[in-house]
């Protein structure tokens, strides 16, 4: 039996020996009574009893170590020109301040806050000073609409938010404040203070009673030691797009999550302490949070903290003078990146200038990579590519290629195989299992593995009803795919309505509220339609109220405008039809599934429950006019 092979078994008959060892490489205040309690409800619960804090694991733990003049974290930003490192003596040293800063507002252990914040040190910073005190971070993607950020605001309750006067994209300044002010006013929950980091691009005037400035609050403040907390206790709330258009708040907690994003930094990224380690994500995704912070300064690493893009800050040759400059050994980033790298330098002619022996392997995630995309960063970096598969629930991978353990073979299109603990299995819509080969709902088998989310915050129902409800015993990953007899898995689908953008999974429902919001607006259907640069881009078909009469590019620029506005850039909304009608089952459905199709020009079925065939030949010229539906 194979290094993996065996390690998997392990995994899955004796899970508790499996990760109770790996436990054994961090720091406990107390031991747990129980490695896993298989009886907790809703899902069973891990290291039960036991106590930590994952600051201390993260940063505190290396300092004691003889480790503290390491650089810890690397900061570097092209579009402001500056680069600064910490060492993890400084970063203990600006976190226990910043801790202080939080304590003095009240802050305590299971407090919630939320942090808004562009990609500077600050923002992880923010991160770990939370999690010293035993209190809850919920982290905001920087930029994010006033009105999604207020949804967030209301169900999280934070005491206190963490922000900055603005985050910069390479040809504009975006205020923050101001996004951040009307967010409080329009959230009906109030927090007791703001702490804003002045940056010198935007201004950002503080509340009289209520904002705080970051420097100087830290500078006054106490430094703060780690506080103990229970294992299950939530380290992070993270929010998701529901299919609702509700966000679902991932709850991880901190035992489980330090335990296995320590363990995945060696076992899967073949990483070591003192290794350079880059994501180049942002700090309001999970890959933010698994692989910019926690992940890297649990392991001892460096990490990267890049506010710039691949292209455009200044050319498609950014990543790789990152990874030349530091000696990275392992990039993590979106097939997103690599597209646009691609698209403006086919030939890789900018690679040339770089010397990238520093670099052992390329890790995508976020999408499916196409096996395109793959070749081509395969071929132009000599390097390993690995595409690997996890979802913000699970944190960390579900199916990856063990690079640490024993590299396998790449089958491009696939993310390899299922990792330790991840007890893998495709089930029928009735709930037989599938035979290799065959399409089917990807389904893990409880218990899911340390890490994963153990409920959705405050919403025990709505956790059960998203994930467990389907099949007893199983948690539902919402993809479809099926495994080959080899054992890899190939993750094909979606089964719900979210689609992803350049990585980030967006929920189509919530566009389509903001654009049923307008109101010349009768209905209207959002689907995803395959994109070279993204992956799929939103393309929303809308039905006018009758008797509207208007000039339809203008109602288009109002409508992109509106979701830009409510949603934010992120949704990359920009393409828009004017429909005279959606089609629709019997019932009422609309046939999403069966527009996509259409669009990306693929073969379909007409649904025998389809209310009128003719709408399609509509829908199908509609999709033309805008370079869809194979034009």
């Amino acid at each position: 039996m194979s290094g993996y092979q065996a390690l998997y078994q392990q995994s899955i008959d004796d899970p508790e020996a499996f990760w109770g060892e790996a436990a054994a490489g961090l720091h406990w205040d107390k031991p747990w009574d129980s490695v896993l309690d298989s009886d907790a409800k809703p899902v069973p619960r891990w290291f039960v009893g036991g106590q930590m804090n994952t600051c201390f694991n993260a940063v505190d733990r290396h300092v004691d170590a003889g480790r503290g003049d390491q650089a810890a974290i690397i900061y570097d930003s092209p579009v402001t020109g500056q680069k600064r490192q910490y060492t993890y003596n400084e970063l203990r040293d600006a976190v226990a301040s910043f801790a202080g800063a939080l304590r003095a507002q009240g802050v305590g252990k299971g407090d919630r806050v939320l942090v808004y914040m562009p990609m500077i040190p600050e923002a992880a910073i923010a991160m770990l000073a939370t999690a010293r005190l035993g209190a809850i971070h919920s982290v905001v993607f920087g930029g994010f609409a006033a009105n999604e950020l207020a949804t967030r605001v209301n169900d999280a309750k934070p005491k206190v938010i963490v922000s900055a006067s603005c985050g910069i994209e390479p040809n504009r300044v975006v205020a923050y404040k101001p996004l951040l002010d009307e967010a409080i006013r329009l959230s009906a929950h109030k927090p007791s203070a703001c702490i804003i980091k002045a940056r010198p691009q935007a201004e950002a005037p503080l509340v009289e009673g209520r904002d705080l400035d970051w420097d100087a609050a830290a500078e006054a403040a106490e430094p703060a030691e780690c506080v103990p907390v229970a294992a299950t206790d939530p380290l992070y709330i993270l929010y998701t797009s529901g299919t609702t258009g509700q966000p679902k708040g991932v709850v991880r907690d901190n035992g489980g999550h330090a335990v296995a994003i320590h363990w995945t930094m060696k076992n899967i990224y073949n990483v070591q302490p003192g290794d350079v380690y880059w994501a180049a994500s942002d700090v309001g995704w999970v890959v933010g949070h698994s692989y910019i912070v926690y992940g890297p300064l649990l392991a001892g690493c460096t990490t990267v903290i890049y506010e710039g893009k691949p292209v455009g800050t200044p050319d498609p040759g950014a990543f790789w003078r990152v990874i030349s400059e530091y000696g990275v050994k392992v990039l993590f980033t979106a097939p997103t990146a690599f597209r646009a790298i691609k698209k403006e330098d086919p030939e890789g002619t900018f690679l040339e200038k770089y010397d990238l022996s520093c670099m052992h392997t390329l890790f995508l995630a976020g999408e499916r990579c196409d096996p395109d995309t793959l070749f081509w960063a395969r071929d132009k970096l000599g390097k390993p590519v690995v595409d690997h598969w996890w979802q913000t629930e699970t944190g960390w991978a579900i199916a990856a290629n063990p690079i640490g353990i024993e590299p396998m073979e790449i089958k491009p299109g696939s993310p390899t195989v299922a990792m330790p603990g991840y007890d893998v299995r495709i089930l029928s819509e009735e709930g037989e299992e599938m035979a290799d080969g065959d399409m089917g709902n990807i389904v893990i088998k409880l218990p899911l593995p340390p890490s994963c989310l153990p409920t959705l915050w405050g919403n025990d129902q709505r956790f059960i009803d998203s994930y467990l409800s389907k099949y007893e015993g199983y948690y539902l990953t919402g993809d479809a795919g099926y495994r080959d007899k080899d054992g890899y898995l190939w993750i094909m689908s979606r089964t719900d309505d979210v689609i992803n953008v350049a990585g980030h999974r967006l929920s189509t429902g919530g566009m389509e509220e903001v654009l049923a919001g307008h109101p010349d607006v009768a209905e209207c259907a959002v689907i995803g339609v395959a994109d070279a640069l993204k992956g799929q881009l939103p393309l929303g078909m809308i039905v006018l109220k009758a008797g509207v009469e208007r000039d339809h590019d203008e109602l288009k620029k109002e409508l992109v405008k509106r979701v830009r506005e409510l949603i934010g850039p992120v949704a990359a909304f920009k393409l828009v039809t004017i429909v005279k009608r959606l089609p629709k089952t019997r019932s009422g459905k609309i046939l999403r599934g069966t527009m996509v199709k259409i669009a990306d020009g693929e073969e379909f079925k007409v649904p025998a429950t389809i209310d009128d065939p003719a709408i399609l030949d509509e829908i199908t010229e509609s999709l033309k006019s805008l370079g869809y539906a194979g034009s």
